[in-house]
């Protein structure tokens, strides 16, 4: 099973809303949470303390830390449509990798 961490800004509001899109477009893929992958949602601020255990991020806000070795993706567009399938397919990827 792997680890995605979901982070915005606070840890509250734009998480949430990526993480139900998340979690629709890889259930519409046949992916189920808790047997294929893990959601943690979070701040942006825990991200690099809590990278270590998690396979990838998904923030919605600019994050750039070189210090983290796990790939970390832009989640706007799981907020925006714009560019969700790109998202999906990312995800889609570490899931199956």
């Amino acid at each position: 099973m792997k680890k995605i961490i979901v982070a915005c800004g606070a840890g509250v509001v734009t998480s949430t809303a990526a993480m139900n899109k998340l979690n629709e477009e890889l259930t519409d893929r046949g992916f189920n949470e808790g047997t294929d992958y893990k959601l943690v949602q979070t701040s942006i601020q825990q991200v690099q303390s809590m990278a270590d255990e998690a396979d990838a991020a998904i923030t919605t806000t600019q994050y750039d830390n070189d210090e983290i070795k796990i790939p970390v993706l832009n989640g706007l567009p799981l907020l925006t449509g714009i560019g969700v399938d790109d998202v999906i397919d990312q995800v889609e990827e570490i899931i199956k990798g």
